[in-house]
């Protein structure tokens, strides 16, 4: 069956210049290295460091909600056909689309991938699963800081109707609250996340599970894996005190290259109103 969305891919606007997006279509990849890792936490557990270190670790390319919002935007598109397959039974989405999606990844961690937890443990029988976990209250206001604002911002929402990229994006990640979060994260979100830590541990035989805190630092995570210790500390990325000013850049960022669309555009207009007009002129003024 057809996917709507990630079929439908328009062409990344050339105009697109304040920002360093791809358009990599991954309707056309398929799997190039074993999955080996799945990181199923939900975000703001410490996801963006965890995605660091794995890579530090040497695990080719791990797969993070920053994948898709700021790296490769027709990203969203496939995740956004995965939430209507698993929640609305709209079309299909199995290993043959986990592994174009994230055919180059050896880890994923964060969301959307959290959601999908059991399809992704079915899919990938031999990788091993780490549940990242913080204190529910904590976390859940971490959230609501951030990426639930980021779900709700006046600016995005309008941004997203005028940017190649955030008009991918902002559907998307409606779309996960929406779903994986019964549309009320503010009143919903802390039972959501205490179900799916007991959906975790029920989908995992214990000896390919690991439960972890992200201030626990490599000593476990390096167990688990089988993997030596860096002399390195630990990573830390995606800090709450920067993330709304990141977020805000990117909307600005977008809304430029919208802008020099739109005047492009016009000026295509204009030049093709003036040759018009000059062509009008030779042939009937004499």
């Amino acid at each position: 069956m057809t996917l709507a969305r990630s079929d439908a891919l328009a062409p990344q606007p050339w105009t697109d210049v304040f920002t360093d997006d791809t358009c990599i279509d991954r309707r056309k990849c398929q799997r190039t290295v074993p999955m080996k890792v799945l990181a199923l936490g939900v975000g703001r557990t410490g996801t963006a460091s965890l995605r660091i270190a794995l890579e530090r670790l040497g695990y080719l390319r791990c797969y993070h909600m920053m994948c898709a919002s700021v790296e490769n935007p027709p990203d969203c598109l496939m995740w956004h056909d995965a939430l209507a397959a698993k929640y609305d039974g709209e079309g299909k989405f199995g290993r043959e689309e986990w592994d174009q999606i994230l055919g180059d990844c050896q880890a994923v961690c964060d969301w959307p991938a959290c959601a999908f937890a059991k399809e992704l443990i079915e899919a990938y029988p031999n990788a091993k699963v780490i549940l990242t976990t913080r204190d529910v209250d904590s976390w859940h206001a971490s959230v609501m800081k951030t990426v639930h604002w980021r779900a709700t911002d006046p600016e995005h929402r309008m941004a997203s109707k005028v940017s190649w990229a955030a008009g991918m994006y902002y559907p998307m990640l409606n779309k996960f609250f929406d779903t994986f979060f019964r549309g009320d994260f503010p009143n919903q979100g802390k039972e959501v996340y205490k179900d799916h830590i007991e959906e975790v541990r029920s989908l995992v035989p214990s000896d390919r599970l690991l439960e972890y805190k992200i201030t626990d630092g490599w000593g476990p995570l390096c167990e688990f894996l089988g993997e030596e210790v860096p002399e390195a500390a630990f990573p830390s990325g995606n800090d709450m005190a920067n993330f709304k000013k990141r977020c805000s850049t990117r909307n600005r960022r977008q809304m430029l290259n919208a802008a020099l669309q739109a005047c492009t555009m016009g000026g295509a207009l204009l030049l093709t109103g003036v040759a018009g007009m000059m062509i009008f002129n030779r042939y009937t003024i004499r």
